[in-house]
């Protein structure tokens, strides 16, 4: 787009408030007429401007004061010139005369008339701009009286929320040890997900000085490897088979021997497994 001068940019913000006078308003049109930039500028100031006719109602003045108006301009008369007596215009003769003053009266009329139209723009952005904010508290505190056009529109938001899924059950294993199809010693529980244990005492008890320890045997493993000393309390819990792996836990063999009190010092059974049996699946894991 073009670079227009102040003077143009002001012709076009006096044109979209109709401060003009007839001859200016045909020079702004002549000017859109041949140049569409300059026709932006003017349509960008009528939306700038627009606003104040969506805030301000047309008001009827009332017919007496047409008449006072006619009555006004037809006894006003012109006030006469002042004359200053001659002899008081003397002492300035001779200063007239040896400086004359040589005024350029267009470019006084030109900076009248930029200062007038600037003055005009200033007033009419502050009145843009107060008008917003009266606009925007009403259409926040009393937002029924703007109209529809003009009106703020609520914005919704809706927010979605999953609710957390609910843990899935794992598959549990049990095993009963005993002794050669005797009545069980204890009961041995195992969660697949997490290979958690529980032993539960049921019809053993440890002689004073000794320790039941708990063993998982697999021929996989060179050797049995212990899970820890049987507690003297009715359940026994430990993680300990998380290090091993899924089928060997489900496949081996789990006996009990008695060791010292305190359990077998150097990580070897010293006694027979006098206790022994193997996981069956009781509760299956979900399909």
């Amino acid at each position: 787009m073009m670079a227009y001068s102040e003077d143009h940019i002001a012709l076009a913000a006096e044109y979209a408030l109709g401060t003009l006078d007839a001859e200016e308003r045909a020079q702004v049109e002549t000017m859109m007429s041949v140049d569409p930039d300059f026709t932006a500028v003017v349509v960008a100031w009528e939306h700038k401007l627009g606003a104040l006719n969506q805030m301000v109602g047309s008001v009827e003045p009332r017919p007496e004061l047409w008449e006072k108006i006619r009555a006004a301009i037809g006894h006003a008369t012109r006030q006469a010139p002042i004359v200053l007596p001659q002899p008081e215009l003397e002492p300035f003769a001779s200063a007239f005369e040896a400086a004359p003053v040589v005024t350029d009266a267009s470019n006084v009329i030109r900076l009248t008339a930029n200062a007038r139209r600037w003055r005009m723009i200033a007033t009419a952005a502050s009145a843009i701009a107060a008008a917003l904010v009266v606009m925007i508290g009403v259409g926040v505190s009393m937002p029924d009286l703007l109209p529809d056009s003009i009106r703020l529109k609520p914005t919704v938001q809706v927010a979605q929320t999953k609710a957390p899924s609910a843990p899935r059950p794992s598959a549990q294993y049990v095993a009963v040890l005993q002794k050669d199809g005797g009545g069980p010693a204890f009961i041995l529980t195992v969660d697949e997900a997490t290979r958690n244990f529980t032993v539960r005492k049921v019809g053993a008890s440890a002689e004073p000085g000794s320790s039941f320890e708990l063993w998982l045997i697999s021929d996989r493993l060179p050797k049995p490897r212990s899970l820890g000393v049987i507690g003297v309390s009715d359940f026994t819990s430990r993680p300990v088979l998380a290090s091993y792996d899924a089928d060997m836990v489900k496949s081996a063999t789990y006996a009990v021997t008695v060791e010292q009190a305190g359990g077998s010092a150097d990580g070897d059974p010293h006694s027979a497994p006098i206790f022994a049996g193997k996981l069956i699946e009781t509760v299956p894991p979900p399909r």
